[in-house]
């Protein structure tokens, strides 16, 4: 790491399209928080710049399901991703946004630089146009039905029923989302960049220089190389994004997938007057922190945008990890198969560390892994209750018991090998920890840590202080003994604080104030050490780090996962029901036509099916003065029985009309929702008889 000056870390731009849920945590924010917050341990000059991605369809077609405008749900849910990482403890330098005038101006000027060098090629193409909104169409604004499962909401990129990725051309009965209008084909001009001018670059940068890539992405990268590199769109047609600076580019945009990374530039120039240094300088190591689905964006195209437009530096490592499952499932927001992470703050408040450990002990390094609540569970109560802090607890509790509340004094003449074999223990953890982390392997780097509290509790179950101070006879007898044995392990609970640190930094904060030790113990220089804390020191109560997840907790969440599934599934039904035709309208009246109807409300008081005519009802409606026999073609749609005592509008001066030989005195008023009755009724109940107009 020591050829490096600095370090620019960042983790992939969220949409501000919805919150975030525990797949993106685990897929590049916690490993990306892991990694800095060791390099802050180290006293590294780093910084870690994220943002929200504010521009592109998935924003605009949110606004479109909301009735709001883009910038609304940029707004609203920048602000729900920004407190839910800092919630998590995400300790990003800056969290900016694509919107900020900043992002614009930087943006533009890329793309202005590389035109200017003649780094585009301009064609004209034939797009989908909608004739009725007068805008061409991105991919996901064509809506049609699947050729390969049936889904008639497939969109033009991807159906999500089947997860096959599409082409508006493959859509059967394709239609614009926008005005469910059949789009057409018309001409429009745009900016593409040649990636294939920079493939003998990019195979040399990649192939030849980072082999020490993961597998999963230098995988992705080979094969996209050994396929052969295209011209790809850098523009768009619409009117929410980044104009493109050029004065014949009246409503295009800059592609979503150029404006965004440059995002991590701008968000260093917001940051910092120095950005220069670590975007532009050999000596600054930048590292992508993303997802598997942003592999090409990350190592093909945004380092061929760095290449071509020169004085940029290209990252040096690119960690992707795979997907993050969910009780066996995919993730699927449009679903709402997920566990949103802001519903994890309110569920488990002041358990953030948890979740931290739990993602990052089965993180999806190198494959895609399974969060189950039942795991959550077994990992906090057996790893983190059962171990971690137990191991914390019985020391800090003895220490108060036998030692008077204060660090014990290590005595030479009692002193054993087991004393000196702790030392050992954290001197080789401490190198496993750094070379994992080094190394991008959080998992095996936090497995590590847990083995340093395993050793605390088989090292406190061997010396038995309680054993030795079970009379105080033996406790004075002994007590050289038990202030090593505690001293021991209070040494090594402060080397927990500095490891635990970078993966569970509100634990490390616990432990430091019990141990009342200010932040610097943090460094990672001190890990290893046994003068921590010093002797005679008066140490704070003990306090539980974990508590016990319980069986009805996991009950609720999984429950709750299923209630948000069938909610979706119920919304999407409704969604996608056909709208019934609106019957015509019936020739205008007059207002001394209508002044003719008497309408009054009435009660039912009996009602009962009318013989051989299923769709007959015969009722008798109190009207106050009289009662009245109305026949009504209810009987598909009520049980007699059921609609005893419901108030009704009858029309009252309508001339009488048998029906089945029974003489029908007026007409209930009813309207029909989808093919469903209902009645049409005042408000709150009336006297029968009352008039209404």
């Amino acid at each position: 790491m020591e050829k490096f000056n600095r370090y620019l870390v960042t983790a992939a731009l969220p949409y501000a399209n919805g919150p975030v849920h525990i797949g993106h945590l685990a897929g590049c924010y916690l490993p990306s928080d892991i990694y800095v917050r060791y390099l802050r341990a180290r006293k590294m000059d780093v910084k870690f710049v994220c943002g929200t991605d504010e521009h592109g369809v998935p924003i605009t077609i949110k606004a479109m399901q909301e009735n709001v405008s883009p910038q609304d749900i940029v707004d609203k849910y920048y602000a729900v991703i920004r407190d839910s990482f800092a919630a998590m403890g995400i300790s990003f330098d800056i969290f900016s946004r694509t919107s900020r005038q900043i992002h614009h101006e930087t943006a533009a000027d890329f793309f202005k630089v590389m035109y200017d060098k003649g780094l585009f090629e301009e064609r004209e193409s034939e797009q989908y146009f909608d004739e009725i909104k007068q805008v061409f169409l991105a991919d996901r604004y064509i809506i049609g039905t699947c050729p390969k499962c049936g889904n008639d909401r497939a969109y033009g990129d991807q159906c999500e029923r089947c997860g096959s990725s599409l082409s508006p051309d493959e859509l059967i009965n394709p239609r614009s989302a926008l005005s469910d209008a059949v789009p057409v084909k018309r001409k429009t001009k745009h900016w593409y960049m040649p990636l294939q001018q920079y493939e003998p670059w990019l195979k040399q940068w990649i192939l030849e220089e980072h082999k020490e890539w993961k597998n999963n992405v230098f995988g992705q990268c080979k094969s996209w190389l050994d396929n052969g590199l295209q011209s790809r769109a850098m523009t768009r047609d619409s009117n929410w994004g980044i104009k493109v600076p050029l004065p014949d580019a009246e409503g295009k945009v800059l592609y979503v997938w150029f404006d965004a990374p440059i995002g991590y530039i701008s968000a260093t120039k917001e940051l910092t007057d120095n950005w220069a240094d670590y975007w532009c300088k050999e000596d600054t190591r930048l590292v992508h922190f993303i997802g598997k689905d942003n592999i090409v964006f990350h190592c093909i195209i945004f380092p061929a945008m760095l290449k071509g437009h020169g004085n940029f530096i290209v990252p040096d490592n690119v960690p992707a990890n795979e997907f993050l499952n969910i009780e066996g499932e995919k993730v699927s927001t449009s679903r709402n198969w997920a566990v949103w992470v802001h519903d994890y703050i309110q569920d488990f408040p002041d358990q953030q560390d948890v979740l931290r450990y739990v993602l990052c002990s089965t993180a999806p390094e190198t494959k895609d892994n399974d969060f189950t609540w039942k795991d959550f569970q077994d990992r906090n109560n057996n790893e983190l209750v059962a171990n971690l802090g137990n191991f914390v607890n019985r020391t800090m509790v003895l220490m108060h018991k036998l030692c008077g509340g204060k660090v014990p004094p290590m005595h030479a003449a009692v002193k054993d090998a087991a004393d000196d074999a702790i030392f050992a223990m954290l001197q080789d953890a401490k190198l496993k920890i750094s070379e994992n982390l080094e190394t991008y392997r959080f998992r095996d780097a936090l497995s590590e840590v847990m083995n340093v509290a395993r050793e605390g509790n088989r090292y406190l179950q061997e010396k038995q202080p309680w054993i030795l101070a079970k009379t105080p006879e033996l406790q004075q007898q002994n007590q050289q003994a038990i202030d090593n044995c505690l001293h021991v392990c209070l040494q090594l609970t402060a080397n927990l604080a500095i490891f635990l640190n970078p993966f569970l930094p509100f634990t490390a904060q616990k432990i430091c104030h019990m141990l009342k030790v200010v932040d610097k113990m943090l460094d990672w220089e001190n890990a290893g050490s046994m003068k921590l804390v010093s002797v005679g020191y008066s140490l704070r109560p003990p306090e539980l780090l974990f508590k016990k997840v319980e069986d009805e907790q996991v009950a609720a969440q999984v429950e709750k996962l299923h209630a948000g599934l069938k909610k979706s599934a119920a919304a999407a039904a409704t969604a996608a029901a056909p709208v019934p035709e609106a019957k015509p309208a019936k020739a205008e009246i007059q207002y001394d036509d209508f002044a003719k109807l008497d309408l009054r409300a009435g009660t039912i008081t009996h009602a009962e099916k009318v013989p051989k005519a299923d769709k007959l009802l015969k009722l008798t409606v109190d009207l106050g003065s009289e009662q009245r026999t109305v026949v009504s073609g209810i009987a598909e749609h009520f049980a007699p029985e059921a609609i005893i005592g419901r108030q009704v509008t009858l029309v009252a001066n309508l001339a009488p009309r048998k029906m089945r030989g029974i003489e029908s005195q007026g007409m209930i008023l009813m309207a029909e929702d989808n093919g469903k009755l209902v009645f049409v009724n005042p408000d709150a109940p009336v006297a029968p008889g009352s008039g209404i107009s």
